[in-house]
């Protein structure tokens, strides 16, 4: 059972639908127990940084994240889950991130031509072998929707990268922990690729 944590941070019905286009079964849930027992859980998120970390505050998650993290279960942040992974945004000066992953998350600087927050569709750069990106082509276009992105602290951890005005670390892995900026539930046939990769690890 996929968990899919549920902290009124919106996104949670299209990651659902998308998992159970592959035949997995999501659970839409902020039930601890529940969370904790799922074979994977999923982060997903839309909305400000300082919103959703007092939400997940408020529904005593952060712990039961943390715990998912240290027994090895599979996680995945997607978009602002991506972002709450770190330990603070310049969307929110003050309040602390989850700090599961070091970096930072930085405004997207303003360029002519280059509309804020980016919407739309952008090519990837893979690198450094990430899981999720098994059998999905080299420079594979995903769907994004943010106005601040990652500065991840170890180049290592970073998977797959894109230019929107300045470089974006797009994707990121460390050991049972994975992210994505864009959204994969929205990103056709390579985004089902990418959450089937997922799906599929060993736990």
């Amino acid at each position: 059972m996929i968990a899919i944590i549920d902290y009124d941070a919106g996104n949670l019905k299209s990651v659902e639908k998308a998992l159970l286009y592959l035949g997995e079964q999501p659970l839409i849930t902020r039930d601890r127990e529940k969370i904790l027992q799922a074979d994977k859980v999923i982060l997903p998120g839309v909305g400000n940084f300082g919103d959703a970390m007092n939400k997940i505050r408020s529904y005593k998650l952060e712990e039961v994240i943390h715990q998912v993290v240290q027994k090895g279960t599979p996680f995945l942040g997607i978009c602002l889950g991506l972002q709450l992974l770190f330990e603070r945004s310049d969307e929110a000066p003050g309040i602390l991130g989850l700090g599961i992953l070091k970096g930072e998350i930085l405004k997207i600087p303003d360029k002519e031509g280059l509309k804020i927050p980016h919407i739309g569709w952008n090519s990837l750069k893979l690198q450094n072998e990430g899981r999720l990106f098994r059998n999905v082509e080299k420079e594979p276009y995903v769907y994004f929707v943010h106005s601040y992105y990652l500065k991840a602290e170890e180049e290592q951890i970073v998977k797959a990268v894109t230019e929107y005005g300045t470089r974006i670390h797009a994707s990121v892995e460390k050991d049972n922990v994975f992210a994505c900026q864009f959204h994969p539930e929205k990103s056709s046939q390579t985004g089902l690729e990418i959450l089937k990769n997922f799906a599929e690890l060993e736990g």
